[in-house]
C-alpha cells in the first residue's frame, strides 16, 4: 500500500469539538477510555474522544483509499468523505465501535508506516499437528501474535510429534545479543527451542540491549518491564524441555510453553491477550493441568489458559462435569458443528470445513494461522431497526477493512486473502431483552444478519475481494463495552452493583489521580512486583436481571437463540451456576444443547469467589454507596495515555471469559 492519507473535513470534526461523549457506567467507561485508548499526541497532550475517532475513521478510509488506488478500482473522494462522516458520527456516540484493537492502533504508525495490520485484529489460531514439520514455528507465533496484543488459541495435537534433544556443548555455543524489540524477543525464542528440538549448539542469551524497565515503549505505549520477564521464561522453558530430553515433546510441555510465553506477555504490562488450549477429553494428562493438587508447580503460570476439550457429539459429559464443578473448566468446542455450519438455522453447509479450532473466547471458528477482526454493535442504543442496520453497513465496512491489511506472516496471509472472515458482534442483549423483549431481538437479529450479507455483496464487489466466509458472531467485550456502558456481549451482570478490577502497570501515571481519589488499590496476583490492580464501584442501573437469577438452562438457550438467530461464526458464551443446586443438571443441558452450540464455557459461582481478583464482584447497595462517597474527584489532566496491560481475567476486548 501507498502513503496517500484520506482526511475528514475540519468543519466536520469542528462540530463534535465540545460535544460531550456518551460514557457509560458513571465515569468508568471514560476511565477505561484513559487508561486504555487514548494516545499521546504529538504536542505531549492525550487525545480527547474525537480525536480518536477521527484517526480511527481516517485510518480504516485510508485502507480503502490506498486498495483502490493500488488496483486502480476508482475511488471516489466526494463519496468517500461523505461515508466516513456517517462512520465517525456512529463511532462517536457509540452506536458501534472497533475492537479495542483497533481504537488503539488503527490510523497510527503502526499500521500506516511499520505495516503491522496484525495489531487490528483481536484473535488467532494455531494447531500444533505439524509440529515435526514447523517445530517452533507455531510457538513463535503465539508470541509474535501475543505481544501484537492478539489472543491466541491452540492445540496439543502435536504431542509426540517431536523428539527433545539437549544441546550439545561439543557443537559450539551460539550467543545471541537480544534487539531491543519484539522482533528479537520471538527469535530468542526460536533459537532456544530449536535447540532443543535439533540438539543442536547451546544458546547462551545476552540482555544488555532491553531498555530498563519503567523506561516509556513509543508506538505500543506503556512502559518497558525490562529483562526479567524474558529471561525469565528462558530458565523456565529450559527447565520444561530438559524433564522432556530423550522423550517425544508431551501435552504438558507444549501447553507450559505456551503459557510460560503468556505469563511473559502479561508482566511486560503493555500487551493484551488471551490464550485458550484445545485437548481431548480422553486425556487425563490434559484435563489434570489445572489440577494444581496434581501439578502444583504450573499454578503460576497455568491461569494465563483457558483450557478446553474438543467435545464429540453424542460424548458422555459425566466425568468432565465433575471437574468442571471443581473449578469451571474445561470448556466445550464441538469441532463438528463448528465445520459444518454457519447460522444452526441455515442448514449443513460445510463451507467451513478447514476449521480447526477457536480463538480465545470461543467466539470464531478459525484455521490454523488465522487471524479475525471484530467489531461490536449496540442494538440497545438505537431507537429503531432502520437505524440500526445503517449502523451494521459501517460496523461490517470497518472488519472488512481491517482484511485488505496484509500480515508480515505468509502462512496467515493465505487463509485469510482466502476466508476475509470477519465478526459483526452484538452487545448489551440482557439490556435490550429487557427494554423490547426477545421477540424484538429476533426481529432485529435476522433482518440485521439479512443486511450485512447484503452489503458484504456489495462491497465485496467494490474491492475485488472475495465474500467473508463468516460475518457474525457473539464476543463477550469488555473494555469496550465498559466504554459505552453495555452489559457484555449476551451475558448478563452478576449484580446491579459490583466492584470491577482494572489492572496497571506499577509505573502507570494513572496511578497517582487514582490513589488521589481514594480508589482503593493492590498488588496483581502472580505479577505483584509489576502489576496494580485498582477497584471500581459500578451500578448497572434498575430492571435487569442479574446471572445469578437465569437458571443454567436459560443460559444454555440464548446462546442457543443467538447461534441460529444471528452468529454464524459462533457465540461467546460463559454460563454461571449453582454448584449446590445445579451440578447435577450440567450432563444434561450439555447433552441436550450440544447438536446447537458450537462451545460454550461454564463457571460455578462460589461465595468470597472462584479465585483472587476477579474482575467482577458482586456488592450489596450499602457497599456500593459505602465505596463511591469515599471517592473524590478523579481528574486525568496532565497524565500520559497508555495502553491497557494484558489480565489474566481477559477483562479487555480480547477476551472477558474468565481465567480459572
Amino acid at each position: 500500500m501507498n502513503n496517500k492519507k484520506f482526511a475528514l473535513s475540519d468543519n466536520f470534526i469542528g462540530k463534535y469539538v465540545r460535544r460531550k461523549p456518551p460514557f457509560g457506567f458513571n465515569g468508568l467507561g471514560e476511565l477505561v477510555y484513559m487508561r486504555t485508548y487514548s494516545r499521546i499526541k504529538d504536542d505531549g497532550k492525550n487525545e480527547r474522544w474525537y480525536e480518536t475517532v477521527r484517526r480511527v475513521v481516517e485510518g480504516t478510509y485510508t485502507m480503502q483509499m490506498n486498495w483502490i488506488d493500488e488496483h486502480q478500482l476508482g475511488w471516489n473522494a466526494w463519496q468517500a468523505q461523505r461515508s466516513a462522516q456517517e462512520m465517525y458520527d456512529r463511532i462517536f456516540y457509540m452506536k458501534f465501535l472497533p475492537p479495542g484493537r483497533g481504537l488503539w492502533a488503527m490510523g497510527t504508525p503502526i499500521t500506516e508506516e511499520k505495516n503491522l495490520y496484525a495489531a487490528l485484529n483481536n484473535c488467532a489460531f494455531v494447531s500444533t499437528k505439524t509440529l515435526k514439520q514447523d517445530y517452533s514455528k507455531p510457538f513463535c507465533f503465539l508470541m509474535d501474535a501475543s505481544m501484537l496484543g492478539v489472543g491466541v488459541g491452540f492445540d496439543v495435537k502435536g504431542a509426540g510429534e517431536v523428539m527433545i534433544k539437549l544441546p550439545n556443548p561439543n557443537r559450539g555455543i551460539e550467543e545471541y545479543v537480544i534487539p531491543d524489540n519484539r522482533e528479537g524477543w520471538v527469535e530468542s525464542l526460536k533459537l532456544l527451542l530449536e535447540s532443543y528440538f535439533h540438539g543442536s549448539a547451546e544458546v547462551q542469551f545476552d540482555y544488555s540491549k532491553i531498555r530498563p524497565a519503567g523506561e516509556p515503549i513509543k508506538g505500543f505505549g506503556g512502559v518497558s518491564s525490562g529483562h526479567e520477564p524474558l529471561k525469565e521464561i528462558h530458565e523456565e522453558i529450559r527447565k520444561v524441555l530438559n524433564k522432556n530430553v530423550e522423550n517425544p515433546i508431551s501435552t504438558t510441555a507444549i501447553v507450559d510453553i505456551m503459557n510460560l510465553i503468556g505469563k511473559c506477555v502479561v508482566a511486560g504490562n503493555v500487551r493484551r491477550t488471551a490464550e485458550i488450549v484445545f485437548g481431548s477429553s480422553a486425556d487425563d494428562e490434559y484435563l489434570d493441568l489445572k489440577n494444581y493438587k496434581v501439578n502444583p508447580d504450573r499454578e503460576q503460570y497455568g491461569w494465563t489458559s483457558n483450557n478446553s476439550i474438543f467435545a464429540e457429539l453424542g460424548m458422555d459429559y459425566t466425568n468432565v462435569c465433575k471437574r468442571i464443578v471443581d473449578n469451571g473448566e474445561p470448556g466445550f468446542a464441538w469441532l463438528e458443528n463448528m465445520r459444518n455450519y454457519s447460522r444452526m438455522k441455515n442448514g449443513t453447509d460445510k463451507k467451513d470445513h478447514r476449521v480447526a479450532g477457536g480463538n480465545p473466547c470461543l467466539e470464531q471458528s478459525l484455521e490454523s494461522y488465522e487471524l479475525c477482526c471484530l467489531v461490536e454493535t449496540f442494538p440497545n442504543s438505537h431507537e429503531s431497526l432502520d437505524d440500526y442496520k445503517k449502523t451494521l453497513k459501517y460496523a461490517y465496512l470497518y472488519a472488512k477493512t481491517v482484511t485488505l491489511g496484509k500480515t508480515h506472516w505468509p502462512d496467515t496471509n493465505r487463509v485469510m486473502l482466502r476466508n476475509r472472515r470477519i465478526g459483526c458482534s452484538v452487545s448489551g442483549v440482557a439490556q435490550f431483552i429487557t427494554n423490547h423483549g426477545m421477540e424484538d431481538l429476533r426481529k432485529w437479529l435476522e433482518k440485521g444478519y439479512k443486511t450485512i450479507q447484503e452489503w458484504d455483496k456489495m462491497y465485496s464487489d467494490w474491492l475485488a475481494v472475495p465474500r467473508s466466509i463468516k460475518t457474525t458472531s457473539v464476543k463477550p467485550s469488555g473494555t469496550v463495552s465498559l466504554l459505552v456502558g453495555a452489559t457484555p456481549g449476551m451475558h448478563y451482570p452478576e449484580s446491579r452493583f459490583y466492584i470491577r478490577r482494572m489492572r496497571l502497570s506499577k509505573h502507570s501515571e494513572l496511578l497517582k489521580p487514582l490513589e488521589k481519589a481514594n480508589y482503593h488499590m493492590e498488588p496483581a496476583f502472580g505479577s505483584e512486583d509489576t502489576t496494580i490492580v485498582v477497584e471500581i464501584p459500578v451500578d448497572v442501573g434498575e430492571g435487569i436481571r442479574t446471572a445469578a437469577e437465569l437458571s443454567i438452562w436459560e443460559q444454555f438457550s440464548l446462546a442457543a437463540f443467538l447461534q441460529r438467530h444471528w452468529a454464524d461464526n459462533q457465540v461467546s458464551c460463559t454460563a454461571t451456576f449453582n454448584p449446590e443446586t445445579e451440578a447435577d443438571e450440567l450432563s444434561h443441558v450439555l447433552n441436550y444443547f450440544q447438536y446447537k452450540l458450537k462451545g460454550i464455557s461454564l463457571l460455578p459461582r462460589k461465595n468470597g469467589g472462584a479465585y483472587k481478583q476477579m474482575p467482577y464482584e458482586a456488592i450489596d447497595e450499602k457497599q456500593y454507596w459505602f465505596e463511591v462517597d469515599r471517592l473524590k474527584k478523579l481528574s486525568f489532566t496532565g497524565v500520559s495515555g497508555e495502553e491497557a496491560e494484558i489480565d489474566k481475567f481477559c477483562n479487555n476486548d480480547v477476551c472477558e471469559i474468565p481465567m480459572k
